[in-house]
């Protein structure tokens, strides 16, 4: 069975390049939110193997969403995604309880292969 994904970025055209590299990789795109806010919501309703999520977005960061996600799941898998290669993010990402890193631009092969490390 396909592993079940959320795509989680405030840009829409961002969203729909992720779905597109993980829909080709077999993987089933299950739901997509804006915010921390609506990851979390749909996390609740669709529970997916693995969360892509952005980091800075508006309303609810991707950090927030983070830590509303792993309170009530903390076996959450959670993959954080940025422009912002910055270490000091990795990191507060991490502590959050993100369980991995990708930076955009998106390279699929790199999506995929962290991913296929998160479901193991």
């Amino acid at each position: 069975m396909a592993k079940k994904i959320l795509v989680v970025d405030d840009a829409m055209f961002m969203r729909k390049l992720l779905s597109d590299i993980l829909t080709k990789a077999g993987f089933e795109v299950v739901a997509e939110a804006g915010n921390g806010q609506e990851a979390y919501q749909k996390y609740k309703e669709f529970l997916p193997d693995v969360v892509t999520m952005d980091i800075t977005m508006p309303e609810v960061t991707g950090l927030e969403g983070v830590k509303m996600i792993t309170a009530e799941f903390p076996d959450a898998k959670i993959l954080m995604c940025s422009a912002m290669g910055q270490e000091s993010m990795v990191i507060d990402s991490v502590k959050s309880g993100a369980k991995g890193f990708i930076v955009k631009p998106f390279v699929a092969e790199k999506v995929i292969a962290e991913i296929q490390k998160l479901i193991g």
